[in-house]
């Protein structure tokens, strides 16, 4: 069963996920929902692998009182078996980012929920139900409906592909539409029941290179994705400096 956040509800939400280490975009992102009036953060997950720093991503997370679901980067580095799931070269980067974090990061990482549910709304890194490691990107119509029928929630975000999107399934037709997302408003259609991949702080694979979230607002059914300007080259000389994968700097571009 998932955990359950009992919050009282603010205005506005902002959810981010994937930022894999990348301290300059965090900063940046946070100084921009801050702006936006954002009153409280959530986090899909993988807050470390790839980026250069790791432990202080963590320690501003935490010092934020950000909520977080289990990234499979962060089961990678607590479950041995888990680490199967990673090609070599990330488990290269995986081996390096385990050198730059405190023990007690490690121990933060095995208290980690797999999923929780705040606001009405269902938090998973990967695939829903509680699916750390799988990406939705593999799920075709049928798979996704079956997908739908595993759990109550109309809306759900979800992380791990580092893309904007909109998965929305009708109840009563059984229809499945699948559409990228844009930087802008989005007002949600509430008698569909929805999945929202939250692109990514740290690594965006969408096209752009800016880092991206969302600005949710429970009480409306509306979102904002926001696209978020960083030193990206202050980034890409710290992964070459702390001994990582070169591919994971020139990404960033």
């Amino acid at each position: 069963m998932a955990e359950v956040l009992t919050q009282a509800i603010p205005q506005r939400v902002a959810v981010i996920s994937d930022v894999h280490g990348n301290l300059e975009a965090l900063v940046a992102v946070l100084a921009d929902l801050g702006a936006q009036g954002a009153g409280e953060i959530l986090n899909l997950g993988d807050m470390v692998g790839y980026g250069p720093e790791p432990e202080a991503c963590v320690q501003l997370l935490r010092e934020r009182g950000v909520a977080s679901v289990l990234g499979n980067h962060e089961l990678g580095l607590v479950e041995a078996q888990a680490r199967n799931w990673f090609n070599p070269q990330a488990k290269k980067a995986l081996d390096r980012t385990r050198e730059l974090l405190s023990d007690a990061s490690l121990m933060y990482f095995r208290t980690l929920p797999r999923t929780f549910t705040a606001h009405g709304a269902l938090f998973v890194h990967g695939c829903p139900p509680g699916l750390v490691s799988k990406y939705l990107y593999e799920l075709d119509a049928a798979a996704l409906r079956e997908t739908f029928a595993l759990y109550p929630n109309q809306l759900c975000f979800a992380g791990h592909t580092h893309e904007l999107e909109r998965i929305s399934f009708s109840p009563g037709s059984g229809r499945i539409v699948r559409k990228r997302l844009g930087k802008g408003l989005l007002t949600l259609n509430m008698d569909a029941r929805h999945i929202i991949t939250a692109g990514s702080v740290g690594q965006p694979r969408d096209g752009n290179n800016r880092a991206k979230y969302l600005i949710w607002e429970p009480g409306a059914g509306r979102l904002e994705v926001r696209f978020v300007a960083y030193d990206i080259a202050r980034t890409a000389a710290r992964i070459v400096e702390q001994g990582l994968p070169t591919v994971y700097a020139d990404r960033l571009w």
